[in-house]
């Protein structure tokens, strides 16, 4: 099916630099789109026509409504709608919107998993989200606190990490307490001075209504009016852990982010974020989300780190499987044999 779309003022902003964002459409669902004297030509199977029509309606719709759509946003938006047909590029501005951050910037996903997070994060009271480095859990984590702060949902963001070393010994750090646990929770620091200016964290930060704490300092509390965040959450015991999700008081949310591949604990197995995931599963008002290296939004490089990562464990995994197997045969092998020779040695009776 051809179908010709009429040229619209400023539609050229909906093409992308160098047409990224018409290439984007054409790979993702399998049509061609050819740019006419006075209109765009779409050639392609009647639904995926039909998408892509929409796209072109929708964005002349936020256009017409006031809603500037930046390019890089866009193109996020568009991945998402590429791999999920049941959204729309209008329904993703205006969720966007409802998540602004700020007066200025606005919380887009960059994946379905990652818009399915934030879904979860707007509608459940507990949200789990596990996957490798670079996916946007805790970022888009942040960005959905500091939302619920402004729009006044919540009254205060409490962020939290587990002070545990990955794999070094820092030793002895000079200072105060606050001084001593800062190191580890820098990246949510980080998080924080990206998505609002500096003075407005600093006055937050001032007046605690964001307050950044290592877990140990969440025992014995009730979190009431709260937005909570727990990151790097594999590296929490069973026990801090337990303790930690029975901290949520009333109109709270509590959101805990890790990567089950990275726990830096002595024991691994003791990690209460893997423990978490087991017993919790089905219990209702608790969403779990999981990531996978298709959500990296970092550079592209991780991807493939990552995924080189994952294959080199599962070649690891098969080979001690074999072993194992072989190793049981042998031992097998050797008992038959021992007790055919206790056979042939025995005296008759």
């Amino acid at each position: 099916m051809k179908k010709n779309v009429e040229l619209r003022p400023n539609v050229e902003t909906l093409f992308g630099t160098r047409d990224e964002n018409l290439h984007l459409l054409e790979d993702g669902l399998n049509v061609t789109v050819e740019l006419k004297p006075n209109s765009i030509e779409i050639d392609g199977t009647t639904e995926d026509v039909a998408r892509v029509e929409q796209v072109f309606n929708d964005f002349e719709y936020l256009r017409a409504h006031g809603q500037q759509v930046f390019n890089g946003e866009l193109t996020s938006m568009l991945r998402v709608l590429v791999a999920d047909p049941a959204v729309t590029l209008r329904q993703l501005a205006e969720s966007g919107k409802q998540r602004s951050v700020g007066s200025k910037r606005q919380v887009q996903p960059k994946s379905v998993n990652q818009r399915q997070y934030l879904e979860a994060i707007e509608q459940s009271d507990m949200v789990f989200g596990i996957g490798p480095a670079g996916t946007g859990k805790t970022y888009l984590a942040v960005a959905m606190a500091i939302s619920a702060l402004l729009s006044k949902k919540v009254a205060r963001i409490i962020l939290a990490r587990p002070a545990v070393e990955a794999g070094e010994r820092l030793g002895f750090l000079p200072g105060t307490l606050q001084e001593k646990v800062d190191p580890y929770l820098r990246p949510l620091y980080d998080a924080l001075y990206d998505l609002l200016e500096p003075e407005k964290v600093d006055r937050f930060l001032e007046k605690n209504v964001i307050e950044i704490a290592p877990i140990a300092f969440m025992r014995g509390r009730t979190l009431n009016d709260s937005f909570v965040i727990l990151d790097e959450a594999q590296n929490t015991t069973s026990e801090q852990m337990k303790m930690f999700v029975t901290r949520l008081g009333f109109n709270s949310k509590a959101v805990i982010t890790g990567d089950i591949t990275q726990i830096d604990l002595p024991n691994p197995s003791r990690s209460g974020l893997v423990e978490a995931k087991n017993v919790l599963q089905g219990v209702e008002g608790i969403r779990f989300q999981m990531f996978n290296e298709t959500d990296v939004v970092r550079h592209q490089l991780v991807q493939r780190i990552i995924r080189a990562y994952e294959d080199f464990r599962v070649r690891d995994d098969r080979q001690l499987t074999l072993q194992l197997e072989g190793d049981s045969a042998r031992a097998a092998d050797l008992q038959n044999i021992t007790e055919k020779t206790k056979e042939s040695t025995a005296f008759p009776q």
